[in-house]
């Protein structure tokens, strides 16, 4: 029987085209495990959230928080490099490589041109009055400053705190409720203001501040 098997297995290879094992073959060379880093070009500091995309596939990756990303390629692919108050960067994995394996550092430059902001100054009374209203003018953000706002880590845990749930965030708390009742179905469920360990964490919440109002940060 082992031998029928064995010689089944061996009619079904041999069956297989010889073009076709060559295509896999050299598909299996041309992918590349693509590891970098995407840092600013004059202070290279990481640009955490950074998009990267293959051009001309709706398929990407987002730089973690310190700049790095992973990402499986082709050989010959271009990345298009995005982030915020930066000029767009194209970079090509080499057709070239040897093996599947390739790491690149992507510099980005800051591109101000985009967010300068034009301020109309009009004319005052008395050069007293100027230079007054000149050092107290208050002057609204632009899409750059909102954004560096946005990326600070206290904005973002409490845009975390306040903003509603998207519908993917909905859908896994909705089938973790559903799991959670079909496991307690004919008892009771265990009751958290009994638990010695959710008062330890609701302690510690509440020395981290994590109930504070912080509109004022």
């Amino acid at each position: 029987m082992k031998r029928l098997l064995k010689f089944c297995l061996l009619g079904m290879i041999g069956a297989i085209p010889l073009k076709t094992i060559a295509q896999f073959e050299n598909f299996k060379d041309s992918v590349v495990e693509l590891v970098g880093v995407v840092m600013s070009s004059d202070s290279l500091k990481a640009l955490p959230g950074a998009t990267i995309m293959v051009k001309g596939q709706q398929r990407g990756t987002v730089a973690n928080e310190q700049g790095v990303f992973d990402i499986v390629v082709l050989k010959g692919d271009v990345l298009m490099f995005t982030f915020v108050g930066y000029s767009p960067l194209e970079k090509k994995v080499p057709p070239d490589i040897a093996g599947n394996q390739y790491s690149l550092v992507a510099l980005m430059t800051q591109d101000t041109s985009r967010y300068i902001t034009t301020v109309v100054l009009r004319p005052r009374p008395t050069r007293e009055q100027f230079e007054r209203d000149f050092v107290t003018m208050q002057f609204k953000d632009d899409d750059l400053a909102t954004a560096t706002k946005n990326m600070d880590p206290k904005q973002r845990a409490r845009l975390m705190r306040t903003l509603p749930r998207d519908a993917k965030e909905m859908t896994n708390y909705n089938l973790t409720q559903q799991a959670r009742n079909m496991y307690y179905t004919g008892q009771a469920p265990p009751q958290n203001i009994f638990n010695p360990f959710a008062w330890s964490e609701f302690i510690k919440a509440w020395k981290r501040g994590d109930f504070k109002n912080n509109s004022d940060d």
